[in-house]
């Protein structure tokens, strides 16, 4: 079962949360009913539904909840934002509160790892445990800023049909080093259709401005700040190289490691079997039954 839940974010945005699990029956108790709640968080660009396969198999023994974060999914995309990350954070708290999923543990990709351990930094009390999945710690600069930029100006829009969104985000994209369908279906899921076509669900104007507000910071003492169990997971052709990912856990405190063979960014999306093998028995670790 998947339901629909609205969470009021940072100045009144409406935020749409996603559960995959059925609710509890009246007169439980929240935990002891659909077990330690855990929030997923997408990536820049990406949405809730994203997560679903993850979901699904942590909905037999968590209460599983993906956010659309602001700007992106079924949730407000405010033409002003604010886009900050501190709003970014209080939205994320705001839905761990609201939903009561505290303490959270807090599984996030790319931009929503950062938000989760900036979360965890935040609020120790609210979060026991964190998966950072290929989100670096270090700045990445103005220069890819630009290439950013340079790529959503690239894109072929409107596309006449959902397979030439796939064909050519999975294969004619010349940012790709080779085809990798994945990739097509993941941003498949992120167009609407309009009168003209298919055209994607977000403002790269704003995504480009939600990207700016980190792009050029490292992020290491925020890193430094996290107290509970977390997992730091790479694909092995990610963003996140091995040696800054290891890096990561030894200026965690409580860091680990896992890398997933032939996953590129998008670890969750292009190999959900060994993320899965990756991330349960930490899950299994931190978070005994």
């Amino acid at each position: 079962m998947v339901r629909r839940i609205e969470v009021t974010g940072t100045g009144g945005v409406r935020l749409a949360a996603w559960e995959f699990t059925d609710p509890p029956k009246a007169g439980a108790g929240s935990e002891g009913a659909r077990g330690p709640g855990v929030l997923l968080l997408h990536g820049l660009l990406g949405r809730a539904a994203h997560w679903a396969e993850t979901a699904r198999w942590l909905s037999t023994r968590h209460r599983s909840v993906a956010l659309d974060q602001r700007g992106h999914g079924r949730s407000d995309k405010p033409a002003e934002g604010p886009f900050d990350r501190s709003t970014y954070v209080d939205d994320a708290e705001a839905a761990v509160e609201q939903l009561g999923l505290g303490p959270v543990t807090l599984i996030g990709h790319a931009m929503g790892a950062l938000t989760a351990w900036q979360l965890a930094a935040r609020r120790p009390d609210l979060v026991r445990a964190l998966v950072i999945c290929d989100m670096r710690a270090s700045a990445l600069g103005a220069a890819s800023q630009r290439e950013w930029a340079e790529w959503f100006r690239s894109w072929p829009v409107p596309f006449a049909t959902l397979a030439d969104v796939r064909r050519w985000f999975g294969e004619d994209d010349p940012t790709l080093e080779r085809p990798n369908p994945a990739r097509g279906d993941f941003f498949a899921e992120v167009m609407a259709e309009r009168s003209d076509g298919w055209r994607p669900a977000f403002s790269c104007r704003q995504m480009l401005r939600v990207r700016e507000t980190w792009v050029q910071d490292a992020h290491w003492e925020e890193l430094a700040l996290v107290e509970c169990p977390t997992l730091v997971v790479r694909g092995l052709d990610g963003e996140l190289g091995r040696a800054e990912a290891q890096e990561m856990v030894r200026v965690l405190p409580r860091g680990q490691y896992a890398e997933v063979v032939d996953a590129g960014h998008l670890v969750h999306y292009d190999q959900p079997d060994g993320w899965r093998r990756a991330v349960e028995p930490f899950l299994a670790s931190a978070l005994p039954v």
